[in-house]
């Protein structure tokens, strides 16, 4: 942590971890999927990431996009990948699941701290999408959690603003709230005063264009809402410099 406030960024590659490394970033969150919110990194990944960087890496277990309702078998998944993830050095998870009621659940929450541990654990963005952010707050609390990733229950870190500062004032202490969401270089200061929070999460990506010189604009690898094939989202060193030097001067 540098002068009070730690920048965790979320990558999705090892140019993406590098770069945040040298940009000032004091942890990186390890994913796939980012386009989906982030999903379970391969195990390859973990093993290249942590032999390129020295900060801590913490491993996103979420065997699928969209909810975070999980059946028998995603659990088992689940604790697979974090046996795993474990193995090849990760320094840190990150998980979050849901009742159908849109409550913490606790039973499978419990259950796979337990797989976790010594670990610290980050419950993530499905905290976003609690039926009473008040109560769940307490329900992570009283499991364990070191640390709960928010947007504030909206759209950005900024429109939820309102709801992370009353997140921290009562967890006084007990867990990390940590803003997450839509934080750029333009809003930062202004969700990190606002929201009294010491960590913030970001991706600060920006767009390189693929190195590819023959190109098939007919044929696309995924989805019709997919990323364009032919462009690569990374995190750059000079945003990443940027939001650090911004929580450094804030204090």
């Amino acid at each position: 942590m540098d002068d009070g406030f730690l920048m965790e960024v979320c990558v999705d590659s090892v140019e993406s971890a590098v770069n945040a490394e040298r940009g000032g970033a004091g942890r990186i969150e390890l994913c796939a999927g980012l386009v989906e919110g982030g999903t379970t990194p391969s195990m390859g990944l973990l093993q290249v990431v942590k032999q390129c960087v020295r900060v801590p890496v913490f491993v996103m277990i979420r065997p699928r996009g969209g909810d975070f309702l999980y059946s028998d078998r995603e659990v088992e998944v689940m604790k697979a990948d974090i046996r795993l993830a474990k193995l090849h050095g990760a320094d840190g998870l990150v998980f979050g699941a849901l009742t159908e009621d849109g409550r913490i659940d606790t039973e499978l929450c419990t259950a796979l701290l337990a797989v976790c541990r010594p670990l610290p654990v980050t419950f993530h963005r499905a905290f976003d999408m609690v039926h009473d952010p008040l109560v769940a707050l307490e329900t992570l609390i009283s499991l364990g959690f070191e640390r709960v990733l928010t947007s504030g229950c909206d759209s950005s870190a900024l429109e939820g603003l309102s709801l992370i500062k009353r997140l921290a004032e009562q967890a006084k202490g007990r867990i990390v709230v940590v803003p997450g969401g839509g934080i750029t270089e333009r809003n930062l200061q202004r969700i990190l005063e606002g929201s009294s929070a010491s960590e913030f999460h970001c991706s600060a990506r920006s767009v390189r264009d693929s190195g590819m010189k023959f190109r098939n604009p007919n044929v696309a690898m995924g989805a019709s809402f997919s990323a364009p094939e032919y462009s690569i989202k990374v995190a750059d060193v000079a945003k990443v410099r940027t939001l650090n030097a911004i929580a450094k001067n804030i204090l």
